[in-house]
């Protein structure tokens, strides 16, 4: 069923509407003034139409645009609720000019964007490190750390310290 634009909206159909959970409203009708939903008996909210356009402000400033709440705070006390308003209707433009791009993004976090792997660099002539010195081993073991940090990366293994110094540190923890 289809409401039209000029009826109020539940919290239920809100959330629905702006794919947000329904805690998050509420948090944010006490994070911003602005918002004040119609309250009928038991407390249940019914949203105005006004409060909608605003609503989506906030979202798009947000999620889109990256605002922290103080920042949102911030543009509806110096500039007005019309400004924020406004920013549902950019973001709303530049979602339609932009093709879509299949994306996986879970509910209230940013995308996971890719980084390219670090160049590998061509082994070396490497310094001896004398395991039985404390910052020997400390270099040892931070060296068995990165090896461990690029095969969780899936990155090529690029070993850095040679099988010998591995066991002499093994050797001298003993």
């Amino acid at each position: 069923m289809n409401k039209s634009a000029e009826a109020f909206r539940t919290i239920g159909e809100v959330a629905d509407e702006l794919q947000i959970p329904k805690h998050v409203l509420r948090f944010w009708e006490g994070r911003f003034p602005q918002i004040r939903p119609m309250k009928r008996g038991g407390g249940r909210r019914y949203y105005r139409p006004e409060d909608m356009e605003l609503l989506r402000g906030i979202r798009a400033l947000l999620h889109a645009e990256g605002y922290t709440i103080r920042g949102v705070q911030k543009i509806l006390r110096e500039h007005g609720v019309d400004q924020v308003k406004a920013a549902a209707q950019r973001v709303a433009a530049a979602l339609a000019a932009t093709p879509p791009t299949p994306s996986v993004r879970k509910r209230g976090r940013k995308p996971v964007t890719k980084v390219a792997p670090p160049a590998v660099h061509e082994p070396q002539a490497k310094p001896r490190i004398d395991a039985s010195t404390t910052e020997g081993q400390i270099q040892i073991a931070i060296r068995e750390l990165e090896l461990a940090c690029a095969i969780l990366r899936g990155q090529p293994i690029n070993p850095i310290a040679s099988p010998d110094d591995v066991k002499k540190s093994r050797a001298g923890r003993t």
